[in-house]
C-alpha cells in the first residue's frame, strides 16, 4: 500500500467545481493582485481568528517580517522565539536587523517554555514571537504576563495552525498579531505561496498594509520605503472557498489523530503527541518520536508510507545562524526533538485503511528492533476500530 505524507490532490477533487469556478471568476474580472477577492478573504479571515483586521500578504515568512517591522523592531534589538521551527521565524527576526535569541521548548508540546523567558531578557529585548507548532497553541498566559509586565509586544506565529485554539480563543487572536503561512499543504492552504497577519490595532494593520504594497497610502504616493508583498487574486478567492471547509477538515485531522493514537498506543519506544490541556490542536503535523527515528523512517519508506521530519536541524545549529556561537547542548529539548521526531501521514482525506497499515509496520519496525530479527509482528492494537469519515 502506498500512504502518501499529504495528497493535495484528493482535496482539490473535493471542491473541484467551487474552487474552479472561484478561479474562473478571477480570470474573468482579470483581479489578479489583491483586489475585490483579497479583500473579501480578509474580510472572512479576521471574522474567522476573532480580530478586526487581516491584510492578506505574499507569504507567511513575509507576514512575520512586515508585522515585526511595523512594531518598529530594528536594528539593536532583540527578539525572543524558540528554535524547533521553521527558519522563517529566525529570517523575519534577522530581516527586520534584529538579532533572535533562542529559550528551549516544553518536551510534551514542543512549544515555548514561558518559564525560561525572564532569563533570557536584557535591555534590548522588545518582542516574543511564541510558536504555534504542529498544529498546536504555545501556552500563551504566562507568556502575554511577562509581556504585559516588560513592555513586550507579542507576535504569534501562527503558520501551522489554522483553526488552533487556546482557551476557546483562536490561534492569532491573543498576541499583538498573528502571523499565517497559507503554503498549499497547509490545514488551510493556498494555490501557491501566500499568508496573512491579523491584529485589533487599526494603526498596525494601516501600517502593514502600506508596507506590503511599497509604502503607498494611495497609488503612486510613497509614504515610506515598503515592499511588494501583496496577494494574488487567484490565491484570495481559493482561499475563500477553503475557509468555508476548514473547521471540517480539522475535525477530520483531529479523527484521524484520534485513530493513530489508539492504534499505536501502548507501544514501547514510541512517544506520541500530547493535546494541551488548554487548547485544541489541530494536527498540521502528526509527529511521534522514536529513538530509532532515522532507521524507521527508512524501514516506512521502503514499505511505501512516505513520512517527514520537522526539523532535522534546530534553527540555534544551522549555519546560517552559526555566529550567535551556540553549540550542541545549548538547548537540549529541541535538540532532542529534532533527532526522535518522525511526521506520519496527515491530511483530511486520509483513510483508516492507511493509518492501520502505517501503524502495523510501525509495531513490526519495533518488534524487530527490540527483539534484533529481520521481520516479526506486534498486536495491532485498537486498528480494529475506525474513525468518522
Amino acid at each position: 500500500m502506498i500512504v502518501p505524507f499529504l495528497d493535495l490532490n484528493a482535496q482539490y477533487r473535493s471542491i473541484k467545481e467551487e474552487i474552479d469556478a472561484a478561479v474562473h471568476a478571477v480570470l474573468e474580472e482579470c483581479a489578479f493582485i489583491s483586489g475585490p477577492y483579497v479583500a473579501r478573504f480578509e474580510e472572512e479571515f479576521a471574522l474567522f481568528c476573532g480580530r478586526r483586521h487581516a491584510v492578506a500578504v505574499s507569504s507567511g515568512t513575509s507576514a512575520l517580517w512586515l508585522a515585526l517591522c511595523s512594531m518598529g523592531i530594528g536594528p539593536g534589538d532583540e527578539v525572543i522565539t524558540v528554535p524547533n521551527t521553521f527558519i522563517a521565524t529566525a529570517e523575519a527576526i534577522s530581516r527586520c536587523g534584529a538579532q533572535p535569541v533562542f529559550v528551549d521548548v516544553e518536551e510534551t508540546t514542543f512549544t515555548m517554555n514561558a518559564a525560561l523567558i525572564e532569563r533570557a531578557l536584557t535591555p534590548r529585548t522588545r518582542a516574543v514571537v511564541p510558536v504555534h507548532l504542529y498544529g498546536q497553541c504555545a501556552d500563551m498566559d504566562p507568556i502575554m504576563e511577562i509581556a504585559a509586565s516588560r513592555n513586550l509586544r507579542v507576535v504569534e506565529d501562527a503558520c501551522q495552525s489554522h483553526g488552533a485554539q487556546y482557551r476557546g480563543r483562536q490561534a492569532g487572536s491573543i498576541g499583538d498579531a498573528g502571523c499565517f503561512s497559507f503554503y498549499p499543504g497547509k490545514n488551510l492552504g493556498a494555490f501557491g505561496d501566500a499568508g496573512a497577519v491579523v491584529t485589533d490595532d487599526p494603526e498596525l494593520a494601516s501600517r502593514i498594509r502600506m508596507m506590503r504594497d511599497h509604502g503607498q497610502p494611495r497609488k503612486y504616493h510613497h509614504d515610506f520605503i515598503g515592499w511588494n508583498d501583496r496577494m494574488d487574486g487567484i490565491q484570495g478567492a481559493v482561499l475563500s472557498v477553503k475557509l468555508g471547509h476548514l473547521a471540517a477538515w480539522n475535525e477530520s485531522r483531529r479523527g484521524a489523530a484520534g485513530f493513530y493514537r489508539k492504534c499505536l498506543e501502548g507501544m514501547e519506544g514510541v512517544a506520541l503527541p500530547e493535546e494541551a490541556g488548554y487548547g485544541k490542536h489541530v494536527f498540521h503535523i502528526f509527529g511521534i518520536r522514536s529513538g530509532n527515528r532515522d532507521r524507521l523512517l527508512e524501514y516506512l519508506s521502503g514499505r511505501g508510507i512516505q513520512c517527514g521530519i520537522h526539523y532535522p536541524v534546530p534553527i540555534h545549529l544551522q549555519s546560517a545562524y552559526r555566529h550567535l556561537g551556540f553549540g550542541p547542548g545549548s538547548y537540549p529539548v529541541a535538540e532532542k526533538i529534532a533527532r526522535e521526531a518522525l511526521s506520519l501521514p496527515m491530511y483530511p482525506e486520509l483513510k483508516p485503511e492507511q493509518i492501520r497499515f502505517t501503524s502495523e509496520e510501525i509495531r513490526k519496525f519495533h518488534t524487530m528492533a527490540q527483539s534484533g530479527r529481520e521481520s516479526g509482528t506486534e498486536g495491532s492494537g485498537n486498528c480494529s476500530r475506525t474513525y468518522p469519515p
